[in-house]
């Protein structure tokens, strides 16, 4: 008796073109790979690549779909030929490319560096720019606006990029750096557009004797944390969320495999997951000492019970006069400042975690859930669960 044989749907080819050198590529490839685990079943194409290694499809591949970081004419070109839905995850703009983009919301990334800085208490400022680049130029920009709109000034050092890419050259002058960086009112909060920029400058303010980051706080536009730990003071960095770019991504390629003809949208915006603090902005500039006492106390462990007349009786001075030198100092209350860590300490947790709701609560330092639910929708019209990384 003949058996018959079974035929199963062919798996989809996609090939993603993403460096693997770096965290950020890494973990776009992870988000890709949970999207298809979670959806689909496709035959992955992925190799090592170095960040500014050229990306190339072989010559004859045949697939179904790309996911790439388009950085280059030369490789735009090629995706268009293959006649296949693309999806761009790079933050970079080149004329005439139009794949539709799943990329960091870079301004968002620059506001929470700023809200980082200015909370606390920093008022002068700079940023660490590349020459030439349009995107890292929107970056610096919406930098320099936030910090604007508390009133503060943010001059800029442009250094050259190395040739074809975002990472500063590493034969730049460092105690001209070092110069711009001495000259900065003291103490600075200077903001790069990633890593390496970060890098440069922790090196110029070594070679100037510039201490970090008592004088100069140095954040990193986004989060690479294995260059970030082994930098000379390890680095304070924006996390890009790039795992969910990678499924973002994935999951716009999969609507655009099915159905060709449907338009798909330019940019999806991906909300940064907020601030990876490490030694180089472990500090606050605030001169007043029993105003440090009392933020040190309050962000050291939110979830304790903390009540304004204890941190008060911390930093030893009466409820009142820690009122009116957060109300000089800091433009807040010292229970804004309770609530907004015990926030931000939320919003950590449930980003990095997958821990209930009500643990979160009991860790972030509020007495209920009901209640963190209700300081969420008062304060940031969102619900808690509405911060968790979508799946």
């Amino acid at each position: 008796m003949a058996t018959s044989k079974r035929f199963t749907k062919p798996h989809r080819r996609v090939a993603v073109l993403v460096d693997t050198s770096t965290s950020w590529g890494r973990r776009i490839i992870e988000g890709v790979h949970r999207y298809e685990s979670e959806h689909s079943r496709w035959q992955l194409f992925v190799e090592p690549r170095g960040v500014d290694q050229r990306r190339w499809l072989p010559a004859g591949w045949q697939g179904n779909g790309v996911i790439a970081r388009v950085g280059f004419p030369e490789l735009s070109q090629q995706l268009g030929e293959l006649g296949v839905p693309v999806v761009n995850v790079s933050g970079i703009r080149l004329p005439g490319v139009g794949f539709p983009r799943v990329v960091t919301n870079q301004r968002q990334a620059a506001e929470m560096a700023a809200a980082h800085f200015l909370n606390s208490g920093f008022r002068h400022f700079g940023y660490f720019s590349l020459l030439g680049l349009d995107y890292v130029a929107e970056h610096q920009e919406s930098f320099r606006h936030a910090v604007a709109k508390a009133g503060c000034e943010c001059p800029v050092y442009e250094a050259a990029p190395q040739l074809g890419a975002a990472e500063p050259d590493w034969t730049m002058d460092l105690k001209r750096l070092a110069a711009w960086l001495d000259a900065l009112p003291k103490p600075a909060a200077v903001l790069t557009w990633n890593t390496s920029g970060a890098r440069e400058v922790l090196y110029a303010c070594a070679a100037g004797g510039i201490k970090v980051p008592e004088e100069i706080s140095v954040m990193s536009g986004s989060d690479d944390d294995l260059f970030c730990k082994v930098a000379p003071v390890p680095i304070s960095a924006v996390n890009p969320a790039a795992e969910e770019i990678g499924f973002r991504a994935a999951a716009q390629l999969d609507l655009m495999m099915d159905r060709p003809k449907r338009a798909a949208p330019k940019d999806v915006l991906i909300s940064p997951l907020g601030v990876v603090t490490r030694q180089s902005t472990e500090t606050l500039a605030v001169e007043d000492p029993a105003l440090v006492k009392a933020l040190r106390f309050i962000r050291e462990d939110p979830a304790r019970e903390m009540r304004v007349g204890d941190v008060a009786a911390h930093a030893g001075m009466c409820r009142r006069a820690l009122e009116q030198r957060f109300a000089k100092m800091l433009g807040r209350s010292p229970a804004a400042e309770i609530r907004r860590v015990r926030i931000e300490r939320a919003i950590d947790l449930l980003q990095r975690t997958t821990l209930p709701v009500s643990n979160v609560a009991e860790k972030a330092g509020f007495s209920t859930a009901e209640y963190m639910a209700s300081v969420f929708r008062s304060h940031l019209n969102a619900a808690p669960m509405s911060f968790r990384r979508k799946e």
